[in-house]
Parts: C-alpha cells; sequence; structure tokens
C-alpha cells in the first residue's frame, strides 16, 4: 500500500491509508473522501465488511469505491459489484501506472 500512496501523493492526491478494513471506515466517517481503494483480504473487517457498511452510511454511500484485490474469481467481482463497488482491479494484472490512470 505504501507504493500505491507514493505514487497518488506524486500525482496530487491527498491519501489516507488504513491498515484495516475497521479503520478505513473509522476514517472514511471523520473525512469523507472522493474515492476508497479497497481492498478485500484485510485483517479486523474484510473489505465485503466494510463495502457493506459504506453504501449503508447516508454519507458515504455516493463515494467511489473502486475494489483492488488478488481476489480475481468471477463470483468475488460479482459480489463487490452487488455490494456497491463502482469499478473492481485485479492487482495481479495492473501495473501501478495502469493503476492510476484508471481511477483518474
Amino acid at each position: 500500500s505504501s507504493i500505491y500512496k507514493r505514487k497518488l501523493s506524486s500525482e496530487g492526491y491527498d491519501v489516507e491509508v488504513a491498515e484495516n478494513g475497521a479503520k478505513a471506515l473509522e476514517i472514511a466517517k471523520k473525512r469523507t473522501p472522493d474515492l476508497i481503494l479497497l481492498d478485500l483480504i484485510m485483517p479486523v473487517m474484510d473489505g465485503f465488511s466494510a463495502l457493506t457498511e459504506i453504501k449503508k452510511n447516508p454519507e458515504l454511500s455516493k463515494v467511489k469505491v473502486v475494489v483492488m484485490s488478488n481476489l480475481g474469481q468471477d463470483e468475488d467481482i460479482k459480489k463487490a459489484k452487488e455490494l456497491g463497488a463502482d469499478e473492481y482491479l485485479v492487482k495481479s494484472n495492473l501495473s501501478i501506472g495502469e493503476m492510476s490512470d484508471k481511477i483518474s
């Protein structure tokens, strides 16, 4: 995640990093972001649970959420989209530059 933070910060984005889904939700509630990049495999609260909570929250429900995961199975992609993800990117299929282009 530090490589993503460095890349996005260098492009002018104000980036906050959370080490787990519960912390991500806490940060997002304090400071509504323009975009959330969400991994699915995280400790404490996984990405599916965090996405569910984000979309249930009236202040956060309109925030664009891009799932970035190494889980590339169709059922994971379908589940994330059904829960409200705007985009689903498989990390192993993208370079850092491509990721940046996709979210810009």
